[in-house]
């Protein structure tokens, strides 16, 4: 007896059969005389075709079998809804419906050497094959979805029609979205990518396992292109620049030191598992978008062939005749444009190091006696002095100007009255929105430090800077006062300072204002006290970081008379009736005018502790180290700051007369901005030894 041979059932009527046989009288039938001459006694269907031939082979049916014929393979009848594409989608699912139950299948054929047909036909009890499960039978007819795309099929439909829809506009906003959020605009969606005409053409083209491969690959490639111009947008928003793939890693950890230092160590490790969930998530999903669409290509190939040939044409066209839509053009190739840029961008970064290791060995000043350098400046204390964030953009923006006006204005007042005079120009800095320590090392070694390699390179060197060369002379104390600073400095002994005070060493027993540890004015008095004011000392070179126009400027610290300050205490009350920064930067106008806020402190700060602590041997040059960010700047890309130098003794500033610089603290809009990596060597030049 053939192990496929359908046990014996009670007498009924088939309404399914069209001859209207019972059961029994079926299986009356000889399934030798149906056989096919030759065929082998143990043949096995493996796909529904082969199923469905050997229904004619077969003798008796079950109920269910004989349905499961007369709908067709699969083991149920298409819905009149489907499509042609609606069943080769299904073909997919087939592999799972291969594994139901032999009593699911269509029985073999019965070989006529068969000697136990008749009694495995009289034994329903037989231990080689057991009684068909209706529960079998049900989920062999419930291909794709447990069975959901039958029964529903027209929601089914729904769902892959805009599964593949949601995997074009996937495609289509990688191709087009820009890599700046000032940039992204509905017009900026409304055009035609001819890197997708590229992608339609090569899938097409291509056999079916080589497709859904390239698919694949060109899926991760868009899902990696996404993450970097996610990358480039926050970069754009706080830096003004793209993310440098060659340098920037570096700043990703300290990005997570911030989480850790916002959020704990359980909340860091939290927001990084997160960041690599959406990392991969985002790959996978694109690969699948591209690998869908590719799929929805092969089954509707002459639509997919003409669609592709008609929006070529039509972006050959557009593009020949220049046609726009809202001021952009209709055809585009940006996405290319995009890849190729960041391309060069990464082979000029390979090739910065060895450029900049020919930089680094040029010093106007290395073989320079120590007696000889900055004569005209023995006896005086020279103080360098960065204002967090005091970019040009608080002179020139008509909505900060009058009041950063006032302010200068009422500066120039105080300093005239206590006998200062002062020479303002501009600087360009290497960066804008922050990266203040690429600023500063800038402004210090002459040298232009653009990236975090850079400034590793420079800081490990024996490149000497302004500050190590005051030290070199041995006719200075150099110290630094760096409030910001809360970690190890090591950076402090290239720059030559015989003493560092960071926030930890400065007195303060205040609140932190956001960002800032340490608020500027308690900073200034803390350095009178510790260093400035003692008696019979040494002439002071000082490097003095002002923080507390530091993004996100809420609160702000306002300014105490000066005989208050004590611990810093004080500053608590002055904290709870500042701002809140999450209402602040709700509002780009509220920013801008925290912003404005936070740099007038600074600036009065500073210019009253000239007035009340300054004296004849008292010069200090005030610069900004960078533009805030675009937020505040409106997007402009000009890196301009102001310098000014402060002075009692009129022959400080007649050495630097011939620089054209504008008088007072306010720079004119006219005068020439050097690159910040010129003033180290003019500095020195103006007070060297052979300047009268």
């Amino acid at each position: 007896m053939s192990h496929l041979t359908p046990p014996r059932q009670l007498p009924q009527t088939d309404v399914d059969a069209p001859d209207r046989t019972t059961p029994e009288e079926a299986s009356t039938a000889s399934a030798v005389d149906d056989t096919e001459p030759g065929a082998p006694a143990d043949m096995e269907p493996t796909d529904e075709a082969t199923a469905g031939a050997t229904d004619e082979a077969t003798g008796p049916t079950t109920n269910a079998e004989a349905k499961a014929k007369a709908d067709g393979p699969g083991g149920a009848r298409p819905a009149p809804e489907e499509t042609a594409a609606d069943a080769a989608e299904d073909a997919e699912d087939r592999a799972e419906d291969q594994k139901a139950p032999a009593e699911a299948l269509v029985p073999r054929p019965a070989s006529a050497g068969d000697e136990s047909a008749d009694a495995a036909a009289s034994d329903p009890a037989s231990p080689e094959e057991p009684a068909p499960s209706s529960a079998a039978a049900s989920s062999a007819a419930r291909p794709g979805w447990f069975g959901w795309r039958r029964r529903f099929p027209r929601a089914a439909r729904a769902v892959r029609v805009g599964a593949s829809v949601l995997a074009g506009v996937l495609v289509l906003g990688v191709l087009l979205v820009p890599n700046r959020l000032d940039r992204i605009t509905f017009e900026s969606f409304l055009r035609l990518p001819v890197e997708a005409v590229f992608l339609a053409a090569v899938l097409l083209v291509l056999p079916a396992k080589a497709r859904r491969i390239t698919a694949a690959g060109l899926g991760v490639l868009l899902g990696l292109s996404t993450v970097l111009k996610s990358l480039d947008m926050g970069f754009y928003q706080t830096l003004a620049r793209p993310f440098d793939l060659v340098f920037d890693w570096i700043l990703l950890s300290n990005a997570v030191d911030f989480l850790k230092d916002s959020l704990g160590r359980s909340g860091q490790v939290l927001a990084v598992i997160g960041v690599i969930v959406l990392l991969i998530a985002v790959l996978v999903v694109s690969a699948l978008a591209m690998v869908r669409l590719a799929d929805v290509m092969a089954r509707q190939r002459p639509v997919a062939v003409r669609g592709t040939l008609v929006v070529g044409t039509a972006w050959i066209v557009c593009s020949t005749m220049g046609v726009q839509a809202g001021g952009v053009a209709i055809a585009t190739k940006g996405y290319s444009q995009y890849l190729s840029n960041r391309v060069q961008y990464v082979r000029d970064g390979l090739g910065d190091a060895e450029v900049f290791d020919k930089q680094l060995t040029v010093d106007a000043f290395a073989n320079t006696p120590s007696d000889q350098l900055l004569a005209g400046l023995r006896g005086k204390d020279v103080l360098f002095t960065f204002v967090e964030s005091y970019g040009r953009v608080a002179i020139d923006d008509p909505t900060m100007a009058p009041e950063i006006d006032a302010t200068l204005k009422e500066g120039d007042a105080r300093l005239t009255s206590a006998g200062f005079a002062a020479r303002s120009g501009w600087l360009r800095s290497p960066v804008t929105g922050a990266g203040s320590w690429l600023a500063h090392s800038t402004f210090l070694s002459g040298l232009w430090i653009k990236n975090q390699q850079r400034y590793r390179t420079v800081t490990t060197s024996d490149r000497a800077t302004l500050t190590s060369y005051f030290q070199k002379t041995g006719a200075w104390r150099t110290v630094g006062i760096v409030p910001g600073v809360r970690k190890a400095w090591p950076e402090g002994k290239y720059f030559g300072l015989d003493h560092i005070y960071d926030s930890t060493h400065l007195g303060y027993q205040g609140p932190y204002f956001s960002w800032t540890p340490v608020p500027d004015q308690f900073s200034l008095e803390a350095f009178q006290k510790l260093e400035h004011g003692k008696k019979d000392r040494d002439p002071i070179m000082a490097e003095i970081i002002l923080a507390s126009s530091h993004n996100p400027w809420s609160p702000i610290a306002r300014m105490v008379d000066w005989d208050d300050l004590g611990d810093g205490s004080v500053f608590h009350k002055i904290k709870k009736e500042g701002t809140n920064p999450t209402e602040v930067w709700k509002s780009g106008k509220r920013v801008r005018t925290e912003y404005r806020k936070a740099i007038q402190y600074s600036l009065d700060s500073l210019i009253q502790w000239v007035q009340r602590y300054g004296d004849d041997n008292t010069v200090l040059v005030l610069l900004g180290d960078h533009q805030p960010v675009p937020t505040v700047t409106g997007g402009s890309t000009n890196k301009d700051v102001p310098v000014t130098i402060v002075a009692r003794d009129p022959k400080v500033l007649d050495r630097v007369s011939d620089w054209g610089w504008t008088e007072g603290l306010k720079p004119s809009a006219d005068v020439p901005a050097w690159g910040m990596d010129q003033f180290r060597d003019r500095f020195m030049t103006a007070y060297g030894p052979d300047t009268k």
